[in-house]
């Protein structure tokens, strides 16, 4: 089977479960910036030393895939998707909520401003972290003009992007809080 299908060389995607649109349709810059979270991630997941992020990484990067199938389901076709697959639900919400909770007790927030780079994971979080809230602008985006079917994919990247911050802070909970707030770039001042 061959890589490249020229099905897209005019400018149209195929949609999950049928449906063809431009590639600059919303749903597709939605689905497209979803698919970037997912690879942000992957990144993230390769550069944390922390091993409980690492799997939280893997495990909310199958989520991400739930929410990308759905982004690349038009309306008259989501009951098919339904029929098939799990959709994000308030349950996934609940999830990261708990996540985030358990994290907010094991991490002292610094009370200035955070400069991403304390280290090569914590930034790698942060990237993701703003890839997330990209995707929630364009969720926004379809939900203004009707496109968006389940409105628990808004909260679920809401509360995703709240869960990289204190992930990317648990990565560094060990660092001093002058190199997380860029008071201190070296050791040597």
């Amino acid at each position: 089977m061959k890589i490249y299908t020229k099905s897209g060389d005019q400018g149209e995607t195929g949609l999950f479960f049928g449906g063809r649109v431009p590639k600059s349709d919303a749903r597709c810059e939605a689905y497209g910036e979803a698919d970037s979270v997912v690879s942000y991630m992957g990144l993230a997941r390769a550069l944390c030393l922390d091993k409980d992020n690492k799997e939280l990484l893997l495990h909310i990067q199958n989520r991400m895939f739930t929410v990308g199938a759905e982004l690349a389901t038009l309306p008259e076709n989501y009951e098919k998707l339904t029929d098939y697959y799990h959709t994000i639900d308030s349950e996934m919400v609940t999830e990261l909520e708990k996540y985030i909770d358990k994290l907010s007790d094991s991490v002292d927030l610094p009370p200035d401003f955070i400069v991403a780079g304390a280290s090569p994971g914590s930034a790698a979080l942060d990237v993701a972290r703003t890839g997330v809230r990209t995707l929630e602008r364009r969720l926004v985006a379809l939900d203004s003009n009707s496109m968006l079917v389940n409105g628990e994919i808004l909260i679920f990247v809401n509360r995703l992007s709240d869960l990289l911050f204190m992930m990317a802070r648990y990565e560094d909970r060990n660092i001093s809080p002058e190199v997380i707030t860029g008071q201190r770039i070296s050791d040597d001042e």
